[in-house]
């Protein structure tokens, strides 16, 4: 994708109280995060002790604990009121989330093609109306009942994904908008609720250039960074042009998670070493994200 001539800030110099491309301001990023943790599966017990036991400032937890049933308030307590954010696909179902037999019941034509690399997981119509009200509004208020601090949103770039045979008349450009759409309904819906709500989305830092999308995030977490899974240092222009749209994302004041997938101390240390120097927060840890790895120092 080519860079817009507001992307190619070579180490991105904006200020973090500078004016934002959508006219907003960015607000400082959420005080006391240093380190986090991103783990989807593998909960002993079912519980979070584990996670508790560590010493991050963040976790990142699936919203439900096995797929179907959600976490509530009191198994977020071992957690000790460190901010946790509930992750959820909000452009693709999996088919072993309890949403997907709902899904299938009543609107079975939002799913469209594989999601590459995934077996069982499709792209989806985010844009459509029936998304909302059978999957995202349940799952928001999912989150909000449990007492999660934000939203962690992931498939952001479904937009790149989708086979546009499955959606005649739709381009990228189009549908790159209604992902943004989406994400200012998201963050709407839930700051109208609690205005302290934080909403991250993971993936596809160049949507920062359109207008909304800033005003609609709190931060971003970012695959694959400096370390391709698995240990492959990520030196291509692919790398480059991702880390300038995250270094403007950060000037604009949002708190920039890392997540690198490497198990070699030399990749490990270097993933660490480089996000701390930009200013973000990292973790390195596994694909399958299904356990606990050590924090960056």
């Amino acid at each position: 994708m080519a860079l817009s001539p507001l992307a190619t800030l070579a180490g991105c110099v904006l200020k973090n109280d500078a004016q934002t491309p959508d006219g907003s301001h960015g607000a400082p990023p959420p005080p006391g995060v240093r380190t986090w943790v991103y783990q989807l599966t593998g909960y002993p017990s079912m519980r979070l002790d584990a996670l508790g036991a560590t010493a991050a400032g963040l976790f990142v937890i699936d919203l439900t604990k096995d797929g179907r049933q959600p976490w509530t308030s009191a198994d977020l307590a071992p957690l000790q009121g460190r901010p946790a954010l509930a992750y959820m696909e909000i452009g693709g179902m999996e088919n072993y989330r309890v949403e997907y037999t709902v899904v299938q019941k009543n609107a079975s034509d939002l799913l469209l093609n594989p999601v590459p690399g995934w077996s069982g997981e499709w792209y989806v119509k985010y844009w459509d109306e029936r998304w909302w009200s059978l999957v995202v509004q349940p799952r928001l208020d999912k989150a909000l009942a449990a007492g999660f601090k934000g939203v962690y949103l992931d498939l952001v770039d479904a937009y790149e994904g989708i086979s546009l045979s499955f959606v005649p008349g739709e381009t990228r450009d189009i549908l790159a908008a209604k992902m943004v759409a989406l994400l200012g309904r998201i963050s709407a819906y839930v700051k109208a609720k609690r205005p302290d709500f934080w909403v991250f989305p993971q993936n596809a830092p160049e949507l920062w250039v359109r207008p909304g999308y800033l005003s609609a995030i709190d931060g971003i977490g970012l695959e694959e960074l400096f370390v391709y899974a698995t240990d492959r240092p990520c030196t291509d222009s692919g790398c480059q042009e991702r880390l300038n749209h995250a270094r403007a994302i950060r000037a604009a004041g949002k708190l920039v998670l890392t997540v690198d997938y490497a198990t070699k101390v030399e990749n490990v240390q270097a993933a660490c070493q480089k996000s701390r120097a930009e200013g973000f927060v990292p973790y390195v840890t596994v694909v399958d994200l299904d356990r606990i790895s050590p924090l960056c120092p």
